[in-house]
């Protein structure tokens, strides 16, 4: 089956999954620990980039001194974005959700944080603006009024990316949606038309806990199984 518009992709496998044998379950093969990505801490990804860019001792006390910034700089601020994402995501999980970090796509590409339960699947880019006004648009984000950047667009391709990649290795339609999570921003304006992307500050994630009605236990713990296999990513 080919389906000529992507953003109607999961709609229409979803439509079609009633028709399918009702005997008809996905296998999934164990995951080796090498492939197991539940086993990545939050901002695992920025953490070995970080060891790659971070300057020689000499040369922080040299940027310091003249207070420049590093490229390290801009990784370090990530990473403590992702790991605060992390925490509070890490509190659902008593609620019956599942939680992935730092999950490589082909091209040097993660998705930040990839959440599934019983509201449904979230796939979750993270930003950390400290002390940042955040104006959120339908397709673009400008920081204190500057330029504007793609992260809108971003969130979206990732979400569908994910979506192709999990359902294709379940065998069912997964619908994944799309989120932006601001970290230490101080003002997050969103424009009322921005309907698909879900915009949220950092300490409330908390708010998703309570969503339900999207999925199963049994299709949760099955599209984490799928998920967490770095496998079911490889050409995503």
């Amino acid at each position: 089956m080919t389906i000529l518009q992507p953003e109607h992709e999961a709609a229409a496998r979803q439509a079609l999954a009633s028709y399918l044998p009702a005997t008809q379950k996905p296998t999934l093969s164990p995951i080796v620990a090498a492939d197991d990505l539940a086993l990545n801490q939050p901002g695992e990804a920025l953490r070995q980039k970080l060891t790659e860019v971070s300057p020689s001792r000499f040369a922080l006390i040299v940027a310091r001194l003249l207070r420049r910034k590093t490229e390290a700089d801009s990784w370090r601020r990530g990473l403590a974005g992702e790991r605060l994402v992390g925490r509070e995501l890490a509190r659902l999980t008593r609620g019956g959700w599942r939680v992935l970090h730092s999950i490589p796509l082909p091209r040097e590409v993660d998705i930040d944080h990839l959440l599934i339960g019983p509201g449904g699947v979230f796939c979750m880019n993270t930003k950390h603006h400290r002390d940042a006004s955040i104006w959120v648009g339908d397709d673009a984000v400008k920081v204190n009024h500057g330029q504007a950047r793609p992260y809108v667009r971003k969130a979206r391709h990732e979400a569908l990316r994910a979506g192709r990649a999990i359902t294709r290795r379940c065998g069912f339609a997964v619908e994944v949606q799309p989120a932006l999570v601001f970290v230490g921003a101080k003002r997050v304006d969103v424009v009322p038309t921005l309907q698909d992307v879900r915009v949220i500050r950092g300490r409330e994630v908390a708010a998703l806990g309570p969503l339900s009605g999207a999925l199963k236990p049994e299709e949760v713990e099955l599209i984490y199984t799928a998920a967490r296999d770095r496998r079911t990513w490889v050409g995503a």
